[in-house]
C-alpha cells in the first residue's frame, strides 16, 4: 500500500490543527539549532512547549502564536514567543523572541505614537498583535528570525 502525499493548505485547518502544524514547523526548525521540542498538554507556566538544547543547560518555555504578539499575562514568566510569518510570496519566516524584551522595546517604540498603549486590545484585553509585519517591523524583528 502506498500513500500519495499532498500538501495541506494552512487556512483549511481548524485552530487546533493550525496549532499542531505550527508546533511541528517551529520544533523542526529549532532542531537545526540543537533544540528538542517537547509539547505540553496544557499551558504550563504560559508555555505550549519546552525547547531543550543539546548543551543540557538551556531550556526555553515557548508560547506558540500565529503572529507577533505581546500580552501582559506573560510578563515576568521568562516566556519566549514563536510564530511563523507567512510572506506574500508564500515563503515563511520563523521568529522566536523573549517576550519581555520585545514587549519593552515595542512599548518604548509605541510611546511615540501611543498606538499600542492607547488601543482597546491593550487596555481591555491586555494584549496587542500585528497581523502583518511591515518593512520596518521586519527590520525590528530581524534579530529574532531563526
Amino acid at each position: 500500500m502506498s500513500y500519495e502525499f499532498q500538501r495541506v493548505k494552512y487556512d483549511d485547518l481548524n485552530s487546533r490543527q493550525q496549532e499542531n502544524y505550527n508546533f511541528q514547523k517551529v520544533a523542526a526548525h529549532l532542531a537545526d539549532f540543537g533544540f528538542n521540542g517537547i509539547r505540553l498538554s496544557d499551558d504550563w507556566q504560559g508555555a505550549d512547549f519546552i525547547a531543550c538544547h543539546v548543551d543540557g543547560q538551556t531550556f526555553l518555555k515557548v508560547q506558540l502564536k500565529s503572529r507577533l504578539f505581546i500580552q501582559k499575562k506573560y510578563s515576568g514568566k521568562d516566556i519566549y514567543v514563536a510564530f511563523i510569518h507567512r510572506n506574500k510570496d508564500k515563503t515563511e519566516d520563523i521568529y522566536v523572541y523573549p517576550h519581555d524584551v520585545v514587549r519593552d522595546e515595542l512599548l518604548a517604540r509605541g510611546e511615540k505614537t501611543g498606538t499600542l498603549t492607547e488601543s482597546k486590545s491593550w487596555k481591555v484585553g491586555g494584549g496587542y498583535s500585528w497581523g502583518h509585519l511591515s518593512k520596518g517591523m521586519k527590520e525590528f524583528m530581524q534579530k529574532y528570525r531563526v
